[in-house]
């Protein structure tokens, strides 16, 4: 019975681990930030400077248009901008105030912690 509730503990702790994620991998730069746990929207920015919407190819202007239809219905989820150390600080920049101005309350950058 011990063993059967640790292999059930090891699976449950494999699942939780597995979907904190949604992207693909980029490298993230080293900052101090604080862990954000929850629903959430990750905002992928490429080394090349195009962007995916939560793993999903997609422009700039089809991110902000997307995120603009989930405020309209009142479905706020913070907003996560995963740009990678070799995409251009610009892009970042940009899409931030264009989220902004979508009504993005809660929209930050992920980092890896040192």
């Amino acid at each position: 019975m011990d063993v059967m509730f640790l292999v059930l503990v090891f699976f449950i702790y494999c699942i939780f681990d597995m979907t904190v994620h949604k992207g693909m991998k980029v490298d993230l730069p080293n900052a101090a930030g604080a862990d954000e746990k929850g629903e959430r929207i990750v905002i992928t920015i490429l080394p090349d400077d195009t962007m995916q919407f939560n793993g999903e190819p997609m422009t700039e202007a089809a991110i902000v248009e997307k995120i603009a239809d989930l405020n309209r219905v009142k479905m706020n989820f913070p907003v996560l901008i995963s740009g990678d150390r070799k995409s251009t600080l610009g892009t970042g920049i940009e899409l931030l105030s264009k989220l902004k101005a979508a009504g993005v309350e809660k929209a930050s950058f992920q980092v890896t912690g040192p």
